[in-house]
């Protein structure tokens, strides 16, 4: 099954202007299988700032020699944090960290002093301590992986996620992404490919407002959904705004406009309006206009931290889950909590064993 709406139906979409507009919204509705809107109750638990991509957007990486910057959390630090988030009923670990941490000598340096050889096998030695000692499943978010990486990372998370951002090379000469070899949109796709050859449950989305065409944005979502169509393993798609932050390179750059958002959020839904992947919208980039994108066809929030901020989006701080409840219910809909990997994949095809017993553990106990 592929998706029935061409590239130029997408621009159709993300050119509507007045009535148009809601002409698209409501078409959104006929679509909505049922009144629930999702999130994953979560702690953000950021492994290494360091990276070796240098975004023009981008808050989250620290230079080595920054004294404040985190090196390498170690097990210990980590065990703890997870610790303070069982208490909270958090269910997801979302492990997120610089792309090739371990190409700086610094990070090396740490990894060996802990006994490791590389970031992945300490990765995959944090997410089976997560397993084997807390309630929370892993979920891994680090960047692009050879395929044999992802195939140890598979074994000890319940799912893993890497934005595409866009699929255009030519945004790679722009400040985005000219300093960001991992940001290839062809190495990237293929990371998000070789997901779905293992069969890992998976999120991936895209980022507005840096400095692509509405063409490129149709683009994407067509890749998005090719991916999908070929392994079936994409549970949901964020469609994710550009937020200037004080001292970025792009500090001054313009802000996707709330119109854009709303079109590309029902371009996003009208793409996958005929399968079960949801879509997202970062409630934290969105306070005053988020319940809107709801009335766009968006039907997940994505992980909300009761413990820790949003360390990517640092100036930008999540809502409360009651406040969350509010804003979705005020809108006509019902919240919902689930897991970081979703119903239609909590089975042998997707999850091995030792991880399918910690989901019904953990929902034996809810």
């Amino acid at each position: 099954m592929t998706s029935n709406l061409t590239k130029k139906d997408i621009l159709h979409i993300l050119n509507s202007k007045k009535s148009d507009i809601i002409k698209f919204m409501n078409e959104t509705a006929k679509y909505r299988e049922n009144n629930l809107i999702t999130y994953s109750k979560n702690i953000f638990i950021p492994l290494t700032e360091i990276c070796k991509n240098d975004c023009g957007y981008c808050n989250f990486k620290k230079n080595p020699n920054d004294p404040h910057a985190i090196i390498l959390k170690t097990k210990k630090e980590i065990l703890e944090s997870l610790k303070e988030a069982e208490k909270y009923g958090c269910k997801e670990a979302m492990f997120a960290f610089g792309e090739d941490a371990d190409e700086e000598a610094i990070v090396r340096e740490k990894l060996a002093e802990y006994g490791y050889d590389s970031m992945t096998d300490y990765v995959c030695d944090v997410c089976q301590m997560t397993l084997d000692e807390t309630t929370l499943l892993p979920h891994t978010n680090g960047g692009n992986y050879s395929y044999e990486d992802l195939k140890k990372l598979k074994e000890v998370n319940a799912s893993m996620g890497l934005m595409l951002e866009n699929s255009s090379e030519r945004l790679m000469d722009l400040p985005a992404h000219k300093k960001s070899p991992g940001k290839h949109p062809k190495t990237r796709i293929e990371t998000i490919a070789n997901a779905g050859k293992l069969k890992i449950p998976y999120t991936t989305g895209i980022l507005i407002g840096i400095g692509e065409t509405k063409e490129e944005i149709a683009e994407s979502l067509l890749k998005i959904r090719e991916l999908y169509d070929e392994y079936g393993h994409i549970q949901e798609v964020i469609i994710q705004n550009f937020t200037p932050i004080p001292g970025i390179e792009m500090e001054n750059s313009p802000e996707p406009s709330f119109l854009d958002m709303i079109r590309t959020v029902i371009a996003g839904c009208l793409v996958f309006k005929d399968t079960d992947v949801s879509i997202q919208v970062p409630p934290n980039l969105n306070n005053d206009t988020a319940q809107i994108f709801l009335l766009c066809g968006a039907d997940d929030w994505g992980g909300v931290s009761p413990v820790t901020p949003d360390f990517v989006n640092i100036t930008s701080p999540w809502p409360g889950i009651d406040e969350l409840e509010n804003l979705t219910t005020d809108a006509g809909f019902n919240l919902v909590e689930r897991l970081c990997v979703y119903d239609k994949y909590i089975n042998p095809e997707w999850l091995n064993e030792y991880i399918l017993e910690k989901i019904t553990n953990i929902s034996e106990h809810q």
